[in-house]
């Protein structure tokens, strides 16, 4: 069973989804006073200024791992990870940076509290440069759909980095962190890593092996390019979720007749109208983006042919009726959206208002619908944040529903799809070990880039004391051709110690003759001092 992380009101817990709520209070209690011997040590290192690899308590090594039985390292090969993660000279008295992960979803959360995290992406660069000025997140990242809400960061203490995670989304939500609390879920470094592998490939989707969040995730991919937060860890990481979500499909069945969030609430429309169903139904659509495509698709397999299409522009409709051609697709400007409704026994809500488009007050108004749904008229609203408020439920033969209401469909075919699961599972963890050994490999980069500033200073310095030997002034070429025969020497020479400091990480004794290595060339040419040098 997959673990999931819970961040509860007054901590972290680690568990199985299954375990009720007095089995999370009783782990949650465990966790924080492991939690708590795991930071005073952290603080006896650094008073002592001893590597802190040293005196790393087993609890972190638990809370790194994945859930049970997911991956198998040796653990001689484990703990030679762990030391070359904070091998560093210059890291003996700092924590490893982590990736988290905290968010809400649709599996833990109603729509009700989703809508009130849900950002636009218009303004995910603004939520990642606001994130990026706590203290102790690096980079960010934000993933907004309707049916989930997570922030990624790499933070330089995760459990800091997590406090002010929780702070801006209650800051930005509005939503008090108690309250938010009640909902989130946390997962850090190899957790997180293999939520968003599965999240791209569609294994944590209400509609297991939908295809519109590998989209989604390029999305975040592509926003995060242009904004400074985005840094090397999130962007290696979203490649790879893109990578392990492009071979997840091509290889296996799960997206074989795979449905989505609009091809659901299509069926879902289909379950409460009478026999004769969408066929003769008046419907409408408000919205023609992405989502509304969808929609218009799936009415056109079930027989529905002739729909009204409300959207503030002609074009997007007119692009939607060139996609559809067997469609008829009737244009309402937004002002006429509630004649439109009036005319409607279906209305499906699919746009990035961020106001409710449908209220009490208004709805009231309607007349009854047709005698095809006896006068019902039945609102479905795919929409986070909705566009069809609650409260319209309240008014007489009126139906609502929302993206929560979609389980009653994908109950039906969930059980095969999860058995189609199974079959990603080894396309995730190889991806998972490939991140997880391209993270691994940047710890040596540092010691790979003093190297080399201290042989290039070694190098110029030498070039130089040569040229003021010679007797005549060397023409251009000569010391072009001087420098490229110096530079050609000690890129000979570094290519050895250089390939030695590379590991993929694959096995202990690969990384243990990394770490070796890289001890070895920080003593034989003082790299420690050598920066320290450079700082004053």
């Amino acid at each position: 069973m997959a673990s999931v992380s819970y961040v509860a009101a007054r901590g972290i817990s680690t568990l199985p989804r299954a375990e009720g709520v007095e089995a999370l209070k009783a782990k949650e209690q465990v966790y924080l006073k492991e939690s708590s011997l795991l930071g005073e040590k952290l603080n006896v290192a650094r008073r002592q200024a001893v590597p802190v690899a040293r005196t790393i308590s087993p609890v972190s090594a638990s809370l790194s791992s994945g859930p049970p039985g997911t991956h198998k390292l040796r653990a001689n090969s484990a703990a030679a990870l762990e030391q070359l993660r904070v091998a560093n000279t210059n890291r003996y008295t700092s924590e490893k940076s982590s990736i988290i992960v905290v968010g809400l979803s649709v599996h833990t959360a109603p729509v009700s509290m989703r809508e009130k995290l849900a950002v636009p992406e218009a303004e995910w660069p603004r939520a990642i440069g606001e994130l990026c000025e706590y203290p102790h997140i690096e980079e960010a990242a934000v993933l907004s759909t309707c049916n989930r809400m997570e922030i990624y960061v790499v933070a330089l203490s995760w459990h800091r980095g997590i406090r002010e995670v929780t702070e801006w989304m209650s800051k930005s939500s509005g939503v008090p962190v108690e309250e938010l609390r009640q909902h989130l879920f946390l997962l850090r470094q190899r957790d997180a890593t293999q939520h968003l592998l599965r999240v791209s490939s569609g294994l944590d989707s209400l509609v297991l092996g939908e295809g519109q969040i590998l989209a989604q995730v390029k999305q975040v991919f592509k926003v995060g390019q242009a904004a400074e937060g985005f840094g090397r860890n999130l962007n290696g990481l979203f490649k790879q979720a893109i990578e392990a979500g492009k071979r997840v499909r091509t290889e296996t069945s799960i997206a074989s007749g795979a449905v989505s969030v609009s091809s659901a609430a299509v069926e879902l429309a289909a379950m409460k109208l009478p026999e004769a169903g969408l066929k003769e139904a008046r419907v409408m659509i408000v919205g023609a983006g992405k989502m509304s495509r969808l929609l218009v698709k799936h009415l056109l397999s079930k027989g529905c042919s002739t729909m009204t299409v409300v959207n503030r522009s002609l074009g997007s409709v007119e692009q939607l009726q060139s996609e559809f051609p067997d469609a008829t697709l009737i244009y309402r400007p937004l002002p006429d959206m509630m004649q439109a409704a009036a005319e409607a026994e279906v209305v499906f809500t699919s746009t990035a208002s961020e106001t409710l488009l449908f209220e009490e007050a208004n709805v009231q108004g309607l007349p009854p619908a047709g005698d095809l749904t006896d006068g019902v008229r039945h609102f479905i609203d795919i929409s986070v944040p909705r566009n069809v408020g609650s409260c319209v439920a309240n008014v007489q033969q009126t139906r609502v529903y929302n993206v929560d209401d979609l389980k009653e469909v994908v109950a039906a075919n969930k059980e095969e799809r999860r058995k189609k699961a199974l079959e990603a599972q080894a396309i995730i963890e190889d991806e998972l070990q490939a991140f997880d050994a391209w993270r691994d490999s940047l710890e040596t980069v540092p010691t790979i880039k003093k190297l080399r500033q201290k042989i290039e200073g070694i190098r110029q310095a030498e070039l130089d004391r040569i040229l003021a030997k010679m007797g005549e002034e060397p023409t251009k070429k000569q010391k072009k051709l001087i420098e490229e025969l110096s530079k050609g020497i000690v890129n000979k020479i570094l290519h050895g110690p250089m390939t030695h400091l590379r590991s993929d990480g694959s096995d202990a004794r690969t990384v243990s003759e990394t770490l070796e290595n890289m001890y070895a060339l920080e003593r034989m040419f003082d790299l420690a001092a050598e920066e320290a040098s450079s700082r004053r």
